[in-house]
């Protein structure tokens, strides 16, 4: 990722003189004792690089300023075999080390395929400027120059303005263009540019400041936003990152400062964030439908998802009910396992077991089923009664939970658990073998076998769903966090078609199950759902996972030489690191995660335990990374 250094000058299409205006700005700019450096990346024919080189006298090696040239007046992606990004990536880097503010400038219009899957809006993008518009005097340059802004903003590319270049003598009824494309793009005009460059004016003012850092964001964030699992008196004594901007695995905050993102964004992040097919889809989507409720109707993306996490879905699981987070979809769990049992007849049958330590979210509901008292101790008036049994870790655990589902079971309507691991609580891996044991005992004793894999869904394990590592069918799982990548609030729970048919019924019988949220099978979120599924299978995701995986368990093994690592717990792609000895006073663990920003990495740890999950799409390099400076932040703060 590159700190913003420059401006990117782009264009309508070809012959709309930006080489011309890339030198005028430069030379306005150099008026104003800034040291500016160009760029022209690719050039197919014409000599614009060496003419730009020569107007402002650079001495700059030109196989710098012009990494990839050819003869043939054609598109890269035809005139060059092949074009190694890198290359453009490094002259980029070495000429800003040499210059203050360096001019790139486009070959060809914004979705000019430089290679496959690759345009020059990927350039601009994967470069990280701002960008220029030169908007030529011609005959169809509204169209196009609002067409080309609209897909600038659409990427999240920032537009500093519009650049009115006059290629021709006679400009007759088109003086209206600057009018208009200022009123219809809300854009301003920073430059203009007469025939023959008898005028030329910028505002390199608004040029070099065209996304100025809001100081009183900072300031406004502790006026207004309460943040959550936060001590506030802490959050309001420090400097803390405000996120602005997202690419592939990093975070950028409002300083430019990018973050590889550690803890895929709280655990959802699958795909790297702005995946330009997902963004498609809720583009595509947003411009159909934004909305319409499930109450009563129903909308096309719901169902295409819901056929889509059938087939992928435990073979037991045959409907979804949709909602918006982990805690709802764990609220729904619970309620339709209790009714079924009182729709069949079996009043009896109320009671919910769940394990200690366990955590299934911070809705009534789901906390009446949680086991962490940190959470949870203060709201126990306000929940029903449950059965918590010890978390088994280890297979000889499970006599204590066999004993209560032999003595209770004529009166427990269902059991909860998360998916091999307790996550909230410290990433606490349970022994191969529990869950499958657990699934016996609930089909034996006619118990609801629910299964919490809001966590650990999507891959996170190097499965799709956890379950599958010891082929468990549950009755009903819950799913949310990486259901959308990462993008959008979606939740769904899944059942069997017993449970289903339950529910099945007269009206006047009132065994509806009358429960329901307002943005139940929200489209947009639908629409990302079935983007990220796809890429899932596009992408070989879990297959390229498996390397990955293996690495990062060769590299933990390392973390045992530190003196205060008590224990490094790994499922799939979900690493705990727990240091100790240290009370929850001490804060270890935040010193640790405040510490790892240094080598721009976002963390958040859980108590004393530092928290790896990054997402899926990390490279192997990117890995490596957040290991050494794991290691290193561990070691720095420990030692003191």
């Amino acid at each position: 990722m590159f700190m913003k250094k420059g401006i990117f000058i782009t264009a309508t299409d070809t012959e709309a003189g930006k080489t011309v205006v890339s030198l005028l700005l430069a030379k306005a700019l150099r008026e104003k004792a800034i040291d500016v450096g160009y760029m022209k990346p690719i050039q197919c024919a014409g000599f614009d690089a060496s003419f730009v080189r020569e107007g402002l006298g650079l001495d700059d090696a030109l196989s710098l300023i012009n990494p990839y040239y050819s003869k043939i007046a054609a598109a890269p992606i035809i005139a060059f075999k092949n074009i190694d990004l890198d290359k453009i990536f490094n002259a980029f880097r070495e000429l800003s080390k040499k210059h203050e503010f360096i001019i790139v400038e486009a070959a060809g219009g914004l979705l000019t395929p430089i290679k496959k899957n690759y345009s020059m809006l990927n350039l601009i993008m994967d470069l990280d400027l701002d960008c220029l518009v030169v908007s030529p005097l011609k005959l169809g340059t509204i169209n196009h120059t609002l067409l080309t802004i609209e897909q600038l903003k659409n990427s999240g590319v920032n537009i500093c303005g519009v650049v009115i270049n006059q290629i021709t003598p006679k400009v007759n009824t088109r003086l209206g263009n600057e009018r208009i494309i200022k009123e219809f793009s809300n854009l301003p005009i920073v430059g203009k540019v007469g025939y023959l460059q008898k005028k030329v004016f910028f505002d390199t003012s608004r040029i070099l400041k065209a996304k100025a850092q809001n100081d009183k964001l900072p300031f406004l964030d502790k006026k207004y936003v309460w943040h959550p699992f936060t001590q506030m008196q802490d959050w309001l004594k420090q400097d803390n990152l405000i996120i602005d901007e997202a690419k592939g695995n990093y975070l950028k905050d409002i300083k430019g400062n990018w973050y590889l993102d550690g803890v895929s964004s709280l655990w959802i992040n699958v795909h790297g964030h702005r995946h330009r097919e997902i963004n498609r889809a809720i583009v595509e989507q947003l411009n159909k439908l934004e909305h319409s409720t499930l109450l009563g109707l129903s909308n096309t993306p719901s169902i295409g998802l819901a056929k889509m996490l059938i087939e992928i879905a435990p073979s037991s699981l045959k409907k979804v009910f949709y909602s918006d987070s982990g805690s709802t979809a764990v609220e729904i769990a619970l309620k339709i396992a209790y009714q079924y049992w009182q729709n069949r007849g079996l009043k009896n049958k109320q009671k919910i077991i769940h394990f200690s330590n366990s955590y299934h979210g911070d809705t009534l509901g789901a906390v009446s089923v949680g086991g962490m008292d940190l959470f949870h101790k203060i709201y126990r008036p306000l929940l029903f009664s449950s059965l918590e049994v010890s978390a088994p870790i280890h297979i000889t655990d499970l006599a204590k939970l066999k004993k209560i589902i032999e003595r209770e079971h004529n009166s427990v309507a269902a059991l909860i658990t998360e998916s091999g691991i307790e996550a909230a609580a410290g990433m606490i891996v349970w022994e191969k073998g529990i869950l499958k044991e657990i699934e016996n005992l609930c089909k034996k004793y006619k118990i609801t076998f629910i299964i919490d894999e809001v966590a650990t869904g999507f891959g996170r394990t190097g499965k799709m769903f956890a379950c599958e590592h010891e082929s468990v069918k549950p009755d009903i799982m819950c799913v949310a966090k990486g259901l959308t990548a990462g993008y959008l609030p979606l939740a769904a729970t899944l059942t069997t078609d017993d449970i289903y048919n339950a529910f099945l019924a007269d009206y006047k019988d009132q065994k509806t199950f009358f429960h329901g949220h307002t943005y139940t099978g929200n489209p947009l979120a639908c629409a990302a759902a079935i983007a990220s599924l796809k890429i899932f299978k596009k992408e070989n995701t879990l297959l390229k996972l498996q390397p990955k995986t293996a690495l990062l368990k060769k590299r933990l093994e390392e973390f045992y030489k530190l003196e205060h690592v008590k224990d490094v717990r790994q499922f799939g792609f979900m690493v705990g690191i727990e240091l100790a000895p240290y009370k929850w006073q001490d804060k270890i663990g935040v010193k640790v995660c405040e510490k790892i920003k240094e080598k721009n990495i976002i963390l958040r740890p859980l108590g004393n335990v530092i928290v790896l999950m990054p997402p899926l799409s990390i490279t192997k390099q990117e890995l490596n990374y957040l290991l050494d400076s794991t290691y290193w932040a561990i070691e720095t703060i420990t030692e003191k």
